[in-house]
């Protein structure tokens, strides 16, 4: 029984723990940028959070601290990657072994960070908005609120939901 209290009040640290931290990463958000998102949402949230006083929101993602999207994976990574590119020493580049085709490699690399990635919002999100920190790439936040219709009043009102929310767990985290 004091195994299972010990195990339980460790767990139990291990989740506090992890939640002031994203407290701390959540309460470092100033600036924001938006992704295109399904049905033009991204217009009424930026409306709604400007307007609220939140976050300031910018027209150039480089000077975002986090970004809201409505999906995750690949085209995400890739956009992100887009953006916020890894930077690499010049040491570090020097003592990677040259082989020819690692070198082909590389290369091929580059080409394919050279193309652009198309990030569409036709038809793709499912109703969860998320807050990624813009440098690190974890998830922040999300909310899910789907629309009724694609209707002006009803992005409107599920813009206001997520804000109102967005506040609500915001105020928390500071």
């Amino acid at each position: 029984m004091v195994t299972a209290m010990r195990i339980a009040a460790v767990l139990l640290s291990g989740f506090l723990a992890a939640a002031l931290n994203a407290g701390a990463q959540v309460s470092a958000v100033r600036s924001v940028y938006f992704f295109p998102m399904g049905n033009n949402l991204e217009q009424y949230l930026a409306h709604r959070i400007t307007s609220s006083g939140l976050f300031l929101v910018v027209t150039d993602p480089k000077k975002a601290d986090a970004i809201f999207c409505d999906r995750l994976g690949p085209s995400l990574e890739a956009r992100l990657n887009e953006l916020y590119p890894e930077t690499e020493t010049p040491d570090a580049a020097e003592a990677k072994p040259g082989t020819a085709e690692e070198s082909a490699g590389r290369v091929e690399q580059v080409k394919l960070q050279e193309e652009p990635i198309r990030f569409s919002s036709f038809g793709r999100g499912k109703g969860t908005t998320f807050l990624i920190d813009a440098r690190n790439r974890t998830v922040l936040w999300s909310f899910y609120a789907v629309p009724k219709n694609s209707s002006p009043n009803e992005l409107d009102r599920v813009a206001g939901r997520i804000v109102d929310r967005l506040k609500k767990d915001f105020k928390k985290a500071r």
